[in-house]
């Protein structure tokens, strides 16, 4: 029998009970709607936070204190490792292939300003921070290169912050109180935008030797540093390795590269990715169900007909051929139709919720299809089989 047969007869068999094939083909739809539409929403978050994360530049090493254990765990913990310091950075700014190096330390603190007061982060920063991680100033100047253990007490304002304080009134030359100092607004960031948690516009920036006096540190919690282009990032690592080792006298810090950190989040994103598809495929196996019942139905009502196609000389394998046509034209047409249905919904979604991040991933879509296909051909296997092996007298007898 010729395929265009088979596909023929599949169809009529499928449209003589519209009823039952469009409830099962319904029961396919809604899972593949499922996983497309999990799945896009998977995909635009991993896109997006990689986006976020990849916008502080690419050739960045950050440097915590604290070695990490075999088992993991974060570095930085309390523990008997030197802390690192601003020796360690002006030593780092050595290095070959080093462009710039900053000595970072983080916390919150009351600003004053204007007669307003904000509890805000306050980021303690060397003057080279804006060029490690891609910032820029929109008005005015970042901290400039004061001696390292006694700047002077200016601040860089995020432009939320500015706004708050401010209003639309030029804040640059005016003083803002942080902690127990005064200090001179020296610029104004352009927008930057959340990461990972942290309203950088709502962020004060000071020289790292005030922030670590304003929060009664002895030693940093980063050093970031950014490295010339086409330098493996390796070679690198190594360098600011034996760096802080000879310093140290010992391994007591993590490093980890731009390319490190990435990886590991492009791999938890796609996992959760890939979880978040699966808890929609198990729709799918709801469908599966509905398929091998209405196929078992199917074999039952039409066995006076398998009977005669017995009778006039139709192979078993041809039987079976039938059959698993039948299941993979409803898997595959259920299919195509949660295809449209998810992507429909997902770019929809797109538009009402613009904030929301939404990418339908093709790879998905493809395998998705596919899925649908093969879950046809495993459920129609056994009812077809049952057809195939029907005795054609009996099957004729049959009513």
């Amino acid at each position: 029998m010729r395929w265009i047969d088979f596909l023929h007869l599949a169809l009529r068999s499928v449209t003589a009970h519209r009823m039952r094939s469009g409830l099962t083909l319904g029961g396919i739809a809604v899972g593949i709607a499922a996983v497309i539409l999990l799945t896009s929403i998977g995909e635009g978050l991993h896109r997006f936070v990689l986006q976020e994360f990849g916008q502080f530049g690419t050739n960045v090493i950050e440097i915590n204190p604290g070695r990490q254990g075999p088992r993991g765990g974060p570095p930085g913990l309390p523990s008997t490792a030197r802390d690192l310091t601003l020796d360690d950075v002006a030593a780092l700014a050595r290095l070959p292939h080093v462009r710039h190096v900053t000595g970072n330390v983080s916390g919150n603190a009351e600003v004053r300003a204007n007669g307003r007061v904000r509890r805000t982060m306050v980021l303690g920063v060397g003057p080279d921070m804006q060029a490690v991680y891609a910032m820029r100033v929109r008005v005015g100047q970042f901290l400039p290169p004061d001696d390292s253990d006694s700047p002077r007490a200016f601040v860089v304002l995020g432009p939320k912050l500015k706004r708050e304080l401010f209003d639309a009134g030029n804040a640059l030359g005016e003083r803002v109180q942080i902690g127990d100092e005064r200090y001179r607004v020296i610029g104004i960031m352009e927008e930057k935008g959340q990461f990972l948690g942290i309203d950088l516009d709502d962020t004060a920036f000071i020289p790292t030797a005030r922030g670590l006096a304003l929060f009664n540190r002895d030693g940093l919690m980063e050093i970031g540093l950014d490295y010339e282009e086409n330098v493996p990032a390796a070679r690198v690592v190594e360098l600011v390795k034996g760096s802080l080792t000879a310093r140290h006298g010992r391994e007591d810090f993590t490093i980890r590269t731009q390319e490190d950190m990435l990886a590991t989040l492009s791999n938890i994103l796609g996992i959760l990715t890939a979880a978040v598809g699966a808890l929609g495929g198990i729709s799918l196996l709801v469908g599966g169900v509905g398929i091998v019942t209405i196929m078992t139905i199917a074999v039952s009502e039409r066995t006076n007909e398998i009977g005669l196609l017995v009778a006039l000389g139709a192979r078993r394998r041809t039987i079976l051929g039938l059959f698993l046509g039948e299941a993979v034209v409803l898997a595959a047409a259920g299919g195509a139709v949660g295809l449209a249905i998810g992507a429909g919904l997902a770019h929809l979604l797109g538009l009402m919720v613009p904030a929301l991040p939404v990418s339908t991933p093709w790879s998905f879509v493809v395998a998705a299809e596919l899925l649908a296909v093969s879950i046809g051909l495993a459920a129609g296997v056994l009812p077809a089989r049952r057809a195939a092996r029907l005795d054609p007298v009996e099957a004729l007898r049959a009513e």
